[in-house]
């Protein structure tokens, strides 16, 4: 199957846009490659929409890559100085590192579902829509603990919230809920503040997308093979730059909005895409 540049381009920008925003990147990859053309089952397009994820994550690295740093270093030093596991940032690690794991488990036993059945438009619409709901409910809740002046913030959280947080990440397998969110929601619903929320949706995303895309980038390489070299790589850096600029957007937007702009840009689109498959303008798979 070839790749044009422009689908490749593209496809980078959806990557880049939509990977951190609480809108489904892979829902909007679905749709993407749907709009250009693109077989949304074939195994070398499945293969390259993991493969731009890594780049996107890099981008993570790269803006956090200081704290990331300092967090690594005390989780380290903890494991073996018990002074260390008082500091917060030990605690903060542990919550990202434990709270990584329910989504790599569940992502790894579902792996067909998550390719196979769950890749249909129709699931896509309806995931945007529903876990819009969750999101509205918990700006609500977030409205409601900001009047008491009971918000949380970084120092607050806990190895619990890592847990519960995590579990939530379980339900971005399903294209169109969205991984962060997912977890920026279900931070809210825990009390923390949406910069505090939404750093953390970043830093439990890290293993997570780094381990799904390496696996899937290995594991499907021989489909990645015919779509060429160059295509490929300007995809990748275009996801890069727009998915550093993402991040940084994001930070910024969230220290002094809500989240229900993003909710309302769902609801259109998801009743968009039901619209279209129902008149046949696209079809599921």
């Amino acid at each position: 199957m070839d790749l044009s540049y422009l689908q490749a381009v593209v496809l980078g920008v959806v990557e880049g846009l939509t990977e951190f925003l609480p809108v489904s990147s892979t829902g909007h990859l679905t749709i993407a490659e749907k709009i250009l053309g693109l077989p949304i089952d074939a195994p070398a397009v499945t293969a390259y929409t993991a493969l731009i994820q890594v780049p996107a994550i890099l981008a993570t690295f790269l803006y956090f890559g200081r704290k990331i740093l300092r967090l690594f270093s005390a989780w380290v030093r903890g494991l073996t100085d018990p002074a260390a596991r008082a500091e917060h940032d030990y605690t903060l690690a542990w919550a990202v590192v434990i709270g990584s794991i329910p989504v790599g488990v569940v992502g790894f036993l579902g792996k067909n579902l998550v390719a196979g059945a769950l890749r249909s438009l129709w699931v896509v619409a309806f995931a945007l829509i529903l876990w819009s709901g969750v999101m509205w409910l918990a700006e609500r809740r977030h409205d409601q603990l900001e009047s008491s002046g009971r918000v949380r913030d970084e120092v607050d959280i806990t190895v619990r919230d890592g847990i519960v947080i995590g579990l939530a990440q379980c339900f971005s397998l399903i294209p169109g809920v969205s991984r962060s969110g997912a977890t920026i929601s279900v931070g809210l619903f825990q009390g923390l503040n949406r910069v505090v929320a939404t750093e953390l949706s970043f830093f439990m995303g890290i293993p997570a997308l780094t381990a799904a895309g390496l696996y899937e980038t290995l594991r499907t390489r021989h489909d990645l093979a015919g779509l060429g070299v160059g295509p490929i790589v300007i995809g990748m850096v275009v996801s890069f730059v727009v998915a550093y600029a993402s991040i940084a957007w994001l930070l910024r937007f969230v220290a002094s909005h809500s989240l229900r702009s993003f909710v309302s840009y769902r609801v259109v689109l998801g009743v968009a895409v039901i619209v279209a498959l129902a008149a046949g303008w696209l079809t599921a798979t």
